[in-house]
């Protein structure tokens, strides 16, 4: 699923991939971040994978886990 405009485009898999990155960063399992977030491990792996495509309360959960800016999610590294 590809989301664009004039100036840049973004993909839940690119989304997928930056919650990874984070997560790992911070030294989390996928079932320890999944506790901590209160989601089932199998719904982040879906994240991450860009199978899911998460509502924006799931979201702000996320952001908050990892301690960064809701904005910091939609990065492309």
């Amino acid at each position: 699923m590809r989301y664009s405009n004039m100036e840049c485009s973004f993909t839940v898999e690119d989304f997928g991939k930056r919650l990874r990155a984070l997560r790992k960063e911070r030294g989390y399992s996928q079932e320890s971040f999944a506790l901590t977030v209160e989601l089932d491990r199998t719904y982040i792996g879906g994240i991450e994978r860009g199978e899911r495509n998460p509502g924006l309360k799931t979201i702000v959960r996320i952001a908050d886990a990892l301690d960064v800016p809701v904005a910091d999610l939609f990065v492309v590294h």
